[in-house]
């Protein structure tokens, strides 16, 4: 009986080795149909922006799926709306003067990636320590995955341990 040629590309027939990338050229995501158009993405991050000047954690959180997954430096995996609400209001109690600004985004299928910067004082004590009163400024990267119109997954990833230098909480020696 003869076999018919294996249709992956070769790469998907052996493990990945090391920090070797395990897919090659487009993702997977990018030939399914986009989970919305570019205006209704344009949309959707312009009201995440509005919400955030008010810092509605609310209104953000009613962005995810019910069963959504986030990873966080702060949080670690949090799961569900609910747990996202959480995150989001304990970074606003904290920073009350919290600025969160879209720098660029980007979209593949039904993934997007959104740069932000962040600056905030913190006025209301951070992660159950006493406020410093000392402002925090950072660039972060959110890597999203949708399921419709609504997050699915969500990746944060910035400089935590700057954060925390930032305002007061870690000290560190001059080299």
């Amino acid at each position: 009986m003869s076999q018919s040629p294996d249709p992956r590309p070769p790469c998907s027939s052996r493990p990945p080795k090391g920090d070797e990338p395990t897919t090659i050229g487009r993702s997977p995501s990018s030939f399914e149909a986009p989970a919305m158009t570019s205006a209704e993405f344009s949309r959707f991050f312009a009201q995440r922006q509005e919400a955030f000047k008010t810092l509605d954690a609310a209104v953000l959180a009613a962005d995810y799926t019910s069963d959504c997954v986030l990873e966080s430096p702060t949080a670690g995996v949090v799961h569900g709306r609910g747990g996202v609400e959480r995150v989001y209001r304990a970074w606003f109690d904290a920073f009350l003067d919290l600025r969160v600004r879209s720098t660029q985004i980007v979209v593949d299928g039904s993934r997007a990636a959104e740069i932000i910067e962040v600056e905030g004082t913190d006025i209301g004590g951070f992660m159950g320590l006493p406020a410093t009163g000392k402002t925090a400024h950072f660039t972060a990267v959110c890597l999203f995955e949708f399921q419709g119109r609504f997050i699915a997954r969500e990746r944060r990833i910035y400089d935590f341990t700057g954060v925390l230098i930032q305002i007061g909480v870690l000290k560190t020696k001059a080299i």
